[in-house]
């Protein structure tokens, strides 16, 4: 499994200042600790599959600072090509997710195969961590990883699309992500039966890494608790593989979370 995490996600998206930063980081520092096992339990495992994937959703989602369509979604009322046959299911099912999920149908079918009440609830779709799986369970559908692995970027496009809308903007996200995953060392790692054990190293953030620091905490590191995987985490980090023979390398990973969690 390719570490990827926030870090990498913020290497590939734009940067913004003030409300619209706070709400980047929002929905990032959500993800970050389950997107590579979410990626990696799609097929998402390869580093062009994960790069056409950033191109595609980070142009998509404009730069991970939303998980619902900036429109009201009245534009869609009476679409029963959508499924959107009560009054009001327009705006009640309006775009939600990294790719956007569309129409009553749509929302009753996702929901079906990630076993959430999203006919019922739509707001949840908005939820970082589900806007992720729903994003996934688009791009299963449309088989976009066979583009990816030919590194077709107009396919992926149509596929995702339904034309080449802001083709220049994905091809730029697409070849950011190429060079954000160029530098990532190729660390593997087993996920345990909790299925939340992911790699971490200095720049992470989000809730992996608060789990971290008190772990950190509880053996005797005296470092603040603030999400933020920086060079005090970090060198904590390393005293305590130096004192467990671990290689001193500051990356959390399997090995290192094992003795952590003892």
């Amino acid at each position: 499994m390719i570490p990827v995490d926030g870090d990498f996600i913020l290497k590939v998206a734009p940067r913004f200042s003030g409300i619209k930063e706070e709400a980047q980081s929002r929905i990032v520092g959500k993800i970050s600790a389950v997107f590579a096992p979410t990626l990696d339990s799609y097929a998402i495992n390869t580093k062009l599959r994960i790069a056409h994937f950033m191109g595609q959703v980070t142009h998509e989602c404009a730069g991970f600072r939303t998980t619902e369509e900036f429109a009201s979604g009245a534009a869609y009322e009476g679409r029963e090509d959508l499924g959107n046959v009560e009054k009001g299911d327009g705006k009640r099912y309006k775009g939600r997710g990294l790719i956007q999920l569309t129409g009553r149908a749509n929302y009753r079918h996702i929901g079906e195969e990630l076993s959430l009440p999203l006919e019922d609830n739509p707001e949840l779709a908005a939820e970082p961590v589900t806007s992720l799986k729903i994003a996934c369970e688009y791009w299963k559908s449309r088989h976009i990883n066979a583009a990816a692995d030919v590194d077709n970027l107009i396919k992926a496009t149509k596929l995702v699309n339904g034309g080449l809308n802001g083709l220049e903007d994905r091809r730029q996200y697409l070849q950011k992500a190429k060079t954000a995953l160029a530098n990532i060392e190729g660390i593997r790692v087993a996920l345990n039966e909790g299925g939340n054990t992911v790699v971490l190293r200095r720049g992470s953030f989000g809730d992996a890494v608060i789990e971290l620091q008190e772990l950190l905490k509880t053996k005797g590191y005296n470092i603040a608790i603030d999400n933020d995987f920086g060079p005090a985490t970090e060198l904590a980090v390393m005293m305590f593989q130096k004192q467990n023979d671990l290689v001193v390398d500051g990356i959390v990973g399997r090995n290192t979370w094992e003795l952590l969690r003892a």
